[in-house]
């Protein structure tokens, strides 16, 4: 624990210092358990995406769920993960500056393991470059965009550029990224099910016919929370790079899940917002300690945890609170009672603070430093 947080220990969850995010452990642990075993299930390897928490701490606790390795967005989240001492990371981004690369190539000093993406010619040359003399060979996956629009190459495309790395050196050409990041949030299951598998089609197309021309793909990584029961359908696809299921947020609790087309009951919301309410004199809502800098503006609206607070709606009312509106009859918050809130979007909130306050029946058991807080490069 951080010395600010160690006092913390034992008090409730009410007691917290406002606004903080919280992580209620037996739920955490319940996601990454459910999660590990339907892909597990599925036949395929689960590489949970760091890029969600950026919690060290949470990573090693996905490692010993059963992952073999992570997901990492930048280069300076796999640099935090390597010194945390976890390996076998993937980047899951183009890393394409000079300076960039040497620090990937640093990484990969530590981390035997390690891999990137590109959609790039002239990128896998720079990476080759940089690994030249070093008597190791850099794991690359050719990024493959299935209509996002993002990065990657057109799936007919993907064959060529292969080629063309298995020709470095320096590199090892392992498989494809594929991606589809913009059905992930569609509310129906059934139409999320079908966009995603024709989405993924043509890079599972182009994993066969590089197989067919005999060369050794061995992975297609892609998929997300959202699609992953209906990416494990995939024969084709090896591996998931969900994150936001370990933690949730009012995004992806909107969606509807197979069972249920309401709710996505699939994974719980571990990871709550306590905020504290600071005025209470306007007629219909109270003002809160938290605002845009504690919660992040994008994806679901925050809601109540709370019973006591059901039928309230949570709005933002600038830099630094709050506005929580309450229905007619309903019983009207006081000047400090504390409101638990499920968050908007999961992974940008996390980044606005410095540690998850760490619970177990109500009672703070630990603090876990976001320590990948503001990788961004």
């Amino acid at each position: 624990m951080r010395m600010k947080s160690k006092a913390l220990a034992g008090r409730g969850r009410l007691e917290l210092d406002t606004p903080c995010l919280a992580l209620d452990l037996d739920l955490l642990d319940a996601n990454l358990r459910n999660m590990q075993a339907r892909v597990r299930a599925g036949n395929k390897i689960l590489r949970p995406h760091a890029k969600t928490h950026k919690c060290s701490k949470l990573a090693r606790r996905q490692i010993e769920a059963g992952a073999p390795g992570l997901c990492a967005a930048k280069v300076s989240e796999a640099e935090a993960l390597v010194r945390a001492g976890l390996r076998n990371i993937l980047v899951t981004g183009p890393v394409v500056t000079s300076e960039k690369i040497r620090r990937l190539a640093g990484c990969r000093e530590a981390d035997p393991k390690l891999a990137v993406v590109l959609d790039d010619f002239e990128n896998a040359r720079a990476l080759n470059a940089a690994m030249a003399g070093s008597g190791q060979k850099l794991d690359v996956l050719v990024d493959v965009d299935v209509g996002l629009g993002r990065t990657g190459v057109p799936p007919e495309r993907a064959g060529e550029l292969a080629r063309k790395v298995m020709e470095q050196p320096n590199l090892r050409f392992r498989g494809i990224q594929a991606y589809a990041g913009h059905v992930q949030h569609i509310r129906d299951h059934a139409l999320r099910r079908a966009e995603s598998l024709a989405c993924m089609a043509p890079a599972a197309e182009a994993v066969r016919a590089l197989r067919a021309a005999g060369a050794e793909c061995e992975v297609l990584s892609g998929a997300g929370t959202g699609t992953f029961d209906c990416d494990l359908e995939i024969p084709e696809l090896t591996e998931l790079q969900a994150g936001s299921y370990a933690v949730m947020d009012a995004e992806y609790m909107a969606i509807g899940s197979a069972s249920n087309p309401d709710r996505f009951d699939e994974f719980k919301p571990a990871l709550t917002l306590f905020t504290t309410v600071v005025s209470a004199n306007q007629a219909g809502f109270v003002t809160l300690d938290a605002g845009l800098k504690a919660v992040y503006q994008h994806g679901g609206r925050p809601y109540p945890v709370s019973g006591r607070d059901s039928g309230s709606t949570y709005d933002w009312f600038g830099d630094e609170y709050g506005r929580l509106t309450f229905a007619a009859g309903a019983r009207q918050p006081r000047v400090g009672d504390v409101v638990e809130l499920v968050v908007s979007h999961c992974d940008p909130t996390i980044n606005l603070h410095d540690e998850f306050m760490v619970t177990r029946n109500g009672r703070v058991v630990d603090a876990w430093p976001i320590d990948l807080r503001g990788c961004c490069r």
